[in-house]
């Protein structure tokens, strides 16, 4: 019997190619497997492709609740940000789909695991650090990177497939780089190679609108936090993934989440991408805003360093690590009482505060009004300020002694 190799399949021109090239370099049985992470119609068709290609099979995985379930939640509930600007669409999903790759391998006894990311990018890191991660036995192949890989261009990739038998409707013509799932898009290619060119966000977009092109009204949602987790969007009770979905349709109406950056990548060149998060870009910004009322200022500090070190964790393919867990676990800790409502009005790109509630708020307006009642006393900082500014008042009476301060 042949041996098993498991390809992670879009259905794309890249990954049809790779069937019929592992078929003819390394005479493995192809088991194609797809993970649907919430990238809707582009499954269309794809078990009838895969094996008209020469697959052996095709296994299309629903994995859209478990991706916002354990993936996304962690990351907003951290308010982990790349780079200050990149929600991570693309970084949380690939050690999901890495696990689920291992999944069926083991299920088919496959001897190694197959990716078509490019040798330029992330994806190889994330995907293959995930795959070591759970199943160090099992073989890479890297098609891109691979001597026995030949094909530099789609034309190539193309005609490689006819002279196969193979002859789809896959295009030469130039588009964007996109990866999708449902919590963003990316788009990377075209004017975007050159930091100097304007989007054309007339061609780009896909999730939603630009600001200049949004309703000339605002509209008001309304959210409801459970522990960090989100339960409802205007009064109605909806799983995480229905939530996100929802979010996506408002934000995309509004022109809310559309990010232009460029970006350091793991493998260290810049790379300049446009990602449209709408409902993750509201999400972030809604839990951001209930929990500024209830966590203390000493672990809000932390937490943001947290954040940012689990942003760094996520994108550079890092979640299957002892360190992904302790910071995640800590981050949880302070979850337990980001509880309560959050209002806001969005109009035109902006996310605007229109009132937040938590039965667990630290604002007490009696102290924090200019009207102080009995918890604070006024002439109790006077003390305060002489200790907190002891060692600055120290070090410039010495400084005054040795007469560099006049």
């Amino acid at each position: 019997m042949k041996e098993k190799v498991v390809l992670a399949y879009s259905g794309g021109l890249d990954t049809t190619a790779i069937i019929p090239w592992l078929k003819e370099n390394f005479d493995y049985e192809v088991i194609c497997v797809c993970i649907d992470c919430g990238q809707g119609e582009e499954l269309d068709g794809l078990e009838e492709r895969a094996k008209f290609c020469g697959a052996e099979k095709l296994y299309i995985l629903d994995v859209t609740d478990e991706f916002c379930d354990e993936y996304i939640i962690p990351c907003v509930q951290a308010h982990a940000v790349y780079e200050n600007k990149y929600l991570l669409g693309t970084s949380m999903a690939r050690p999901l789909i890495a696990k689920k790759l291992v999944e069926i391998a083991r299920k088919e006894k496959a001897a190694a695991i197959c990716h078509g990311a490019t040798g330029k990018g992330n994806d190889q890191i994330r995907f293959e650090l995930g795959i070591k991660a759970l199943a160090p036995d099992l073989k890479i192949i890297a098609a891109w990177r691979n001597d026995k890989w030949t094909m530099d261009s789609r034309e190539s990739e193309i005609a490689y497939c006819k002279a196969h038998g193979i002859d789809l409707p896959f295009s030469a013509d130039s588009s964007y780089s996109r990866d999708r799932n449902l919590w963003h898009i990316s788009h990377e290619g075209l004017e975007l190679e050159d930091p100097a060119n304007e989007p054309d966000f007339n061609h780009l977009l896909v999730l939603g609108v630009t600001p200049e092109k949004a309703p000339e009204e605002g509209e008001y949602v309304t959210m409801t936090f459970e522990s960090g987790i989100p339960v409802s969007v205007n009064g109605q009770k909806m799983k995480v993934s229905d939530i996100i979905r929802e979010l996506n349709i408002l934000g995309g109406k509004h022109g809310i989440g559309i990010v232009d950056i460029v970006e350091n990548r793991v493998v260290g060149m810049k790379s300049r991408g446009v990602y449209e998060t709408p409902g993750g870009t509201i999400l972030y910004e809604a839990h951001q805003q209930l929990e500024e009322l209830i966590l203390d200022r000493d672990t809000y500090a932390v937490k943001k360093d947290m954040g940012n070190r689990l942003s760094q964790i996520v994108y550079e393919g890092k979640w299957f690590t002892p360190l992904r867990e302790a910071v995640q676990a800590f981050i949880t800790s302070t979850q337990q009482y980001v509880t309560g409502e959050v209002k806001f009005k969005l109009y035109k790109g902006n996310i605007i505060k229109a009132g937040t509630t938590s039965p667990y708020s630290l604002y007490n307006e009696s102290i924090a009004s200019f009207t102080t009642g009995d918890l604070y006393d006024h002439h109790d900082a006077e003390g305060f300020i002489n200790l907190f500014g002891l060692s600055t008042k120290v070090r410039a009476l010495k400084m005054q002694e040795n007469g560099e301060l006049e």
